[in-house]
């Protein structure tokens, strides 16, 4: 029965894994979605409900993990060799901190959410540009600001232009959801049809 148990549970962490590997090229957004069409239904839900387009979605994730849902920081180091504690807390596709990701569960209800899930990571992602829209009046459509903000924090947006380093890396963002917003462009179309398709 042990035994039995065991193997079960290997088979669900290789059919987990399995299904929660790195596309093979993360810089084509219709390629992401050829390898993950389920991804594309849950950005296209996303965009819907909360208005965030579906290329900084993935613009956003882009950045924060490369789409690694098991991405955590790298540990700081004591005298460049010895491994510390991490610098945050910062976990799964959405690179979200634990204290945000609580809030964002309870204003949304969706408790059972977890950062390891693409799913839960683009609505979390919806859910806060939503939120930077009302509290900092920063569209859902300007990738640039909308990741200053994802990265600083609402407090601390006010700031980011004395942060050299961050306004590099929303420039890249930027960039990138140009990229993929003319990209799914040429295959949205295809995309939609497949709407009936379950795998």
């Amino acid at each position: 029965m042990k035994n039995l148990k065991n193997r079960l549970l290997i088979i669900f962490f290789i059919l987990f894994t399995g299904c929660s590997s790195i596309p093979s090229n993360t810089a084509n957004s219709c390629l992401i979605f050829d390898e993950r069409y389920l991804w594309y239904k849950h950005t296209k839900k996303v965009e819907q409900k909360w208005g965030t387009p579906i290329y900084i979605q993935l613009a956003i994730i882009k950045m924060e993990s490369d789409f690694d849902w098991l991405a955590k920081p790298a540990r700081q180091k004591i005298f460049k060799v010895i491994p510390y504690k991490r610098p945050s807390s910062s976990f799964g596709y959405s690179q979200a901190v634990i204290g945000t990701w609580e809030q964002y569960k309870k204003e949304t209800g969706n408790k059972l959410a977890t950062r390891l899930r693409f799913k839960d990571s683009v609505d979390f992602i919806g859910w806060y540009t939503n939120k930077t829209e009302s509290i900092l009046n920063i569209s859902k459509k300007d990738a640039f600001k909308q990741y200053l903000a994802y990265h600083e924090g609402w407090g601390n947006f006010k700031n980011y232009k004395k942060n050299k380093k961050v306004i590099k890396l929303a420039k890249k963002v930027e960039k990138q959801s140009n990229i993929y917003k003319k990209q799914l462009f040429d295959c949205k179309n295809s995309l939609n049809k497949k709407k009936y398709i379950i795998f």
